[in-house]
């Protein structure tokens, strides 16, 4: 049955693209990661093709990858904190949502919801807050702790520090600040609330010092597939970025995360799954895989070995060429990597170590990807959408600015001309773009359970 819905996309906007050479290419920018002109003129291109958010990742850490892998790519290391920048690319647009990744492991509740609340008045109604958890244990070391928490620990933390975070977005009520000059009356003292929170992770006062956000809550996103991480995507996520690398696992994981919502009193209308999709888009199929080659083709043969040893746990490759077949290996006893066995099981394929390298430099061994011409990417994220795979796409351009510049001359104009993406924003909140009802002060909603009640 065709869906009478449209995709939704947020576009990973960094400043050379997401294949771990990119950086090398001619056409990207000198230091690009740390431009500002470089991802302002990103989030411009995104918004004329009226994509729905820019989404940054980001990491507490200098990458826990090895020295030899990290000092030849920029996809792990240098990069701007997220609300700086998005506070910058606020400035130069007005419609396109701008998604922050955050961890609730080593932050601060009150912190995140002043970080929070900024940007979504600065930005008219258009923050996100992408919620993750943290599992890489160097992150742990930055904030003065010798281990990283238990993953049970760290996601109870997390449904606490929600909690809170909303509880302080509910310090004003809508209509408290009255701004009376003749009275001299800033606020309605009655309609401002301290929260009082005390919990297992947190004890926290209130009230914010902040009018209520526009969005009410900025549109919460969520990542991590573990038994806990969909529990929280059910029960609090407004769209969920994933990795599932083919359509049977996405839609798997798809039909999981929106059946778990009736528990919570969510429809499943209330969730977009988001997986993430590595393009790589020219005028022809062809084309499009000589630009994917020559991508390839920019990654030093250190980084090429490093890589494929590290998707692997360390397996040593330093007696082999990068055009040699991967040598058998074990399985490790105690496994560290969240993506290791789907990487051996692709090892195993035998395939030789550069051709491992190009599928992990494009993540296609963690999340879709697809090289081709603006039909035949049309054509995957049309299939992907009509079965129940996915509901959009956290968008994962090859390389920048060529990457986010080809996909939204070739393949937006595809996808609206058969009617499965927007031609104008509904609205001017974030919230407007996925069709997420703006949600009541609680004030609000108990006045109106009364009333219905009375």
């Amino acid at each position: 049955m065709s869906r009478t819905d449209q995709i939704k996309i947020a576009a990973i906007a960094n400043g050379y693209g997401s294949h771990t050479s990119a950086w090398r290419h001619p056409g990207a920018a000198h230091n690009a990661s740390q431009s500002l002109q470089a991802v302002l003129h990103l989030a411009r291109v995104a918004e004329a093709a009226k994509l729905d958010a820019i989404f940054l990742p980001d990491s507490n850490q200098l990458s826990a990858r090895d020295p030899e892998t990290l000092s030849r790519t920029a996809r792990y290391n240098v990069k701007f904190e997220p609300f700086t920048i998005l506070s910058a690319m606020a400035a130069v647009t007005s419609r396109i949502g701008l998604v922050a990744t955050a961890s609730t492991t080593y932050s601060n509740p009150y912190t995140m919801a002043r970080l929070l609340g900024s940007l979504d008045i600065l930005s008219g109604g258009r923050a996100g807050w992408n919620v993750v958890t943290s599992y890489v244990p160097a992150e742990a070391a930055n904030f003065g702790l010798k281990d990283l928490p238990p993953h049970a620990e760290r996601y109870a933390r997390a449904h606490e520090f929600l909690d809170v975070v909303r509880g302080l977005f509910d310090s004003f009520e809508d209509d408290a600040l009255v701004l009376d000059k003749a009275e001299g009356l800033f606020y309605d003292p009655a309609k401002v609330h301290e929260l009082n929170h005390e919990g297992a992770h947190f004890q926290v006062r209130g009230p914010l010092n902040q009018q209520r956000p526009p969005q009410g809550y900025p549109v919460l996103f969520q990542a991590g597939g573990s038994e806990q991480g969909r529990e929280l995507a059910a029960s609090n996520a407004d769209a969920v970025y994933s990795g599932e690398p083919t359509f049977e696992r996405a839609r798997a994981l798809y039909a999981d995360i929106k059946g778990r919502m009736a528990k919570y009193g969510r429809t499943p209308e209330q969730l977009k799954m988001m997986p993430g999709l590595y393009v790589c888009v020219a005028e022809t199929d062809e084309l499009a895989r000589q630009k994917a080659d020559y991508l390839n083709s920019l990654a030093h043969p250190k980084l090429i070995k490093a890589m494929v040893s590290s998707a692997l746990a360390g397996l040593d490759l330093s007696g082999y060429d990068v055009d040699d077949t991967i040598p058998s290996f074990e399985d490790p006893e105690v496994v560290h990597i969240s993506q290791y066995h789907t990487f051996a099981e692709m090892a195993r394929e035998g395939m030789t170590i550069r051709q491992m390298h190009d599928r992990l430099a494009n993540g296609g061994a963690a999340h879709f990807a697809v090289v081709g011409s603006p039909q035949t990417v049309a054509d995957f994220m049309e299939e992907a959408f009509q079965t129940r795979c996915a509901d959009g796409f956290s968008l994962s351009p090859a390389g920048a600015p060529d990457g986010l510049e080809s996909f939204c001359q070739l393949v937006v104009p595809e996808l609206q001309r058969r009617g499965l993406f927007r031609t104008e924003y509904e609205g001017t909140t974030l919230r407007d773009s996925f069709g997420l009802a703006r949600p009541d002060h609680p004030v609000v909603r108990a006045a109106r359970g009364t009333a219905s009640g009375s």
